[in-house]
């Protein structure tokens, strides 16, 4: 069911599905809310789902220039507290990874659990730094170009033939996030601080999703982190790259309920 809640005087959409404990779902970079599709599918079997449209994505509005993650997890914290619900997992897809990150950061008390998948508690290096800036001049010249690209580029390059539906429906969803909250949300992770203290500070379980032929994220960058964690859970996806939820949603799924089964 799509719910809307007022966040900064603008329009937040969400859906929230099924009955019980509840776990959030936050899309990565040029997602919404449906790209969860079977994950909500699955896991509102036994528990409620709620899934975010996060700032400038999906059908919810667009505020400002840049979005930092600390406003993004204002956000998600907007939403919860008009659900009244205190206690609850958040499950982050990359750049809502970062989000995840800074909703600890700032709002400890209501976790239960944080699963990073495929994302990362480091900042961005000076290289990755000036990779966004070009790429917001690109997305200046032609944003549908640049779309294309990074949704190609999300995938395992080997799984590409056979995830045609699956690819064609990302793009689909990334089509309909505007030039501005493209430039938003790439100067919003770009300004974002390391967080991977967190990891090693929290008691409550952590997980990370790390796919082998992630052409976003070095496999061994996410691996060292995996040390730091004190109650972790790891999912190593060996033929996928940073869309393990479409590339193999079975497996992810199944991970994923052992995972809240651990932080409920």
């Amino acid at each position: 069911m799509l719910k809307t809640t007022i966040f900064k005087k603008g329009s937040v959409t969400f859906s929230d599905t099924g009955k019980g404990r509840v776990v959030v779902l936050l899309h990565g970079f040029l997602g919404s809310h449906q790209i969860w599709e079977n994950t909500i599918l699955e896991l509102s079997k036994s528990y409620r789902v709620i899934a975010i449209d996060l700032p400038g994505h999906g059908s919810t509005d667009c505020f400002g220039y840049v979005h930092t993650m600390d406003l993004l997890a204002k956000c998600v914290k907007e939403v919860m507290d008009s659900l009244r619900l205190k206690k609850y997992v958040i499950v982050g897809h990359s750049m809502g990874g970062y989000v995840g990150l800074a909703f600890a950061d700032l709002f400890p008390d209501n976790l239960k659990g944080l699963c990073l998948f495929h994302s990362s508690a480091y900042a961005d290096n000076d290289e990755k730094k000036r990779d966004r800036t070009r790429s917001v001049r690109v997305v200046k010249a032609n944003h549908k170009i640049y779309t294309t690209e990074v949704i190609k580029n999300l995938f395992a390059t080997k799984n590409a033939k056979y995830l045609k539906a699956e690819i064609a429906f990302a793009q689909k969803i990334a089509n309909k996030v505007s030039k501005r909250s493209i430039i938003a949300a790439l100067e919003g992770m770009k300004d974002r601080p390391n967080r991977d203290m967190i990891l090693g500070m929290v008691n409550y379980p952590v997980m990370m999703v790390i796919g082998e032929l992630d052409n976003v994220l070095p496999k061994d960058q996410l691996l060292e982190q995996t040390q730091l964690i004190k109650n972790k859970q790891v999912l190593y996806l060996e033929h996928d790259g940073h869309m393990g939820f479409l590339e193999s949603p079975k497996l992810t799924t199944k991970a994923l309920r052992k995972f809240l089964r651990a932080c409920y």
